[in-house]
């Protein structure tokens, strides 16, 4: 009775929203009851802004597309929603009085990624459907600027990086089992590995490739630092976990670009030379181009369907392009950007016009059974050609400048970092195999205009750019 009169103003609140939640619920408007909810996040984003940024490491994986409830637009639960407020806070913030150090803006990172957004800027002033293309900048504008430049000032407090890591291990651990669960039931058949790990993604391409990019993370969390018996038995199951799912994914690229993250580790590890480097790619590709013809008659042999859900014939048919559907729709989709950006090579069609325009250029003989005369199935399946076509030259060049200086970057950040500090030098490197294995696959695909994407990759940047402002300070310190 005590709680009660000491709290009645709560307690009457608490009981008005369950009356009311009752109601719109009954009345079919379900999305009302959020609202208390929205009012926690807006108080915890002004007021506990750090937390609240960080939450975003946790959600992110959980997210949920109200288009696939609404049958109206799409917008991810509750990240987009998060981003968007966050980029208002920042923008008012810095106005108000700036918090973003100088350092910050003269980034290569960020000269990268600005220079990015400008070109996006100007290709939809001439894009064909400028409404979609600016659709497009804004919500490029609610990944980037919060992730980013907020995100630069909470990883100043270095503990802050092992959180998010942390919180987006423990969303994606969450996802991962639910996925696997659902899918045991079905017996792990590879048709039902496409749509079980619904509504948290769309498909296995994408939840397979968030694996993989995670999958580094926990096992730089493991290794960073001397753990107590207890955190070790949480990792040790978080990695069990992660690789039943990137298996169970059936997703070919996910376990190829496992791969080349294992590669980029032995060459930063082993500390091969640039100059080698360079003469064994110079040497391997001119063996490619004196062999092509051969090579592209052992291709067209090649039987393997995706389908089978037998490890090592599946990665066999990652180069199956005479029968399988995937990859011939993939070629498809490819040959469309690159005929997209002959006719526009300077500006492109416009960001996020190529679902809208690609129909025009499909060739009779590329149709497969999964293509449509409508255009209407998606993106180009590229990071790289979907600028391309949208954006012209520039646009690819611009997305290459970006990797360019996160990897040269984050190396060189890994190289200089201090010895003795391991915890932070481990952390660099399972940021940078993340990236790989994200980067890897965006040759195949492209998945930054999601927030599960988006958000862990643009927050690493952020974590690199914070590193090396605290690493320029440190040495300026001893310096003077």
């Amino acid at each position: 009775m005590e709680f009660a009169r000491r709290n009645l103003g709560l307690l009457l609140a608490g009981v008005a929203y369950a009356i009311l939640s009752c109601y719109f619920i009954w009345q079919d408007k379900i999305w009302y009851t959020l609202f208390p909810f929205a009012l926690i996040a807006v108080y915890y984003a002004i007021y506990r802004t750090e937390w609240a940024f960080l939450s975003l490491a946790l959600f992110t994986p959980l997210s949920i597309n109200i288009e696939e409830y609404s049958q109206s637009f799409g917008l991810f639960i509750p990240t987009e929603p998060l981003l968007f407020g966050f980029m208002l806070l920042v923008i008012l913030m810095q106005i108000q009085r700036p918090f973003i150090p100088k350092e910050v803006w003269k980034h290569p990172i960020i000269w990268a990624i600005s220079f990015y957004i400008f070109w996006v800027f100007i290709t939809s002033i001439t894009s064909s459907n400028p409404v979609a293309s600016l659709k497009f900048l804004l919500a490029r504008l609610w990944f980037l600027i919060p992730t980013l430049l907020l995100g630069t000032y909470v990883f100043r407090e270095k503990v802050n990086i092992t959180r998010f890591f942390w919180l987006f291990s423990i969303g994606m651990i969450i996802a991962i089992t639910y996925t696997l669960i659902v899918h045991a039931s079905y017996r792990f058949g590879e048709k039902e590995s496409h749509w079980v790990m619904w509504p948290f993604f769309k498909d296995h391409t994408i939840y397979g490739a968030i694996v993989a990019l995670v999958i580094p993370l926990i096992f730089g969390l493991y290794f960073s630092k001397k753990h107590t018996p207890l955190i070790q038995a949480t990792l040790l199951t978080f990695m069990g976990i992660s690789l039943l799912g990137l298996y169970f994914s059936y997703t070919r690229a996910a376990w190829l670009s496992i791969i080349a993250a294992l590669g980029v580790w032995a060459l930063i590890r082993f500390k091969i030379k640039f100059s080698l480097l360079a003469v064994v790619t110079v040497v391997a590709g001119s063996i490619l181009f004196f062999s092509w013809d051969s090579i592209q008659m052992e291709l067209e042999r090649n039987k393997s369907e995706h389908t089978t859900e037998e490890f090592g014939e599946r990665l066999q048919s990652a180069t199956n392009v005479s029968s399988d559907a995937s990859n011939l729709e993939r070629l498809n989709r490819w040959s469309c950007a690159i005929s997209m950006f002959e006719e526009r090579p300077i500006f492109g069609f416009g960001p996020g016009t190529y679902a809208f325009e690609y129909a025009r250029f499909q060739e009779p003989e590329n149709l497969t059974i999964i293509s449509t005369n409508f255009g209407n199935l998606g993106n180009a399946h590229s990071e790289f050609l979907g600028p391309l076509a949208e954006m012209g030259l520039i646009g690819l060049l611009s997305i290459c400048l970006i990797i360019a200086a996160i990897f040269y970057k984050a190396i060189t950040l890994y190289i200089r970092w201090p010895s003795e500090d391991k915890e932070i030098r481990i952390l660099l490197m399972a940021m940078i195999l993340s990236l790989t294995t994200y980067f890897v696959h965006g040759v195949l695909n492209n998945f930054l205009d999601t927030d599960k994407a988006a958000v862990p990759i643009w927050a690493m940047c952020a974590m690199v750019i914070a590193l090396e402002i605290s690493l320029e300070s440190k040495s300026n310190e001893v310096k003077s």
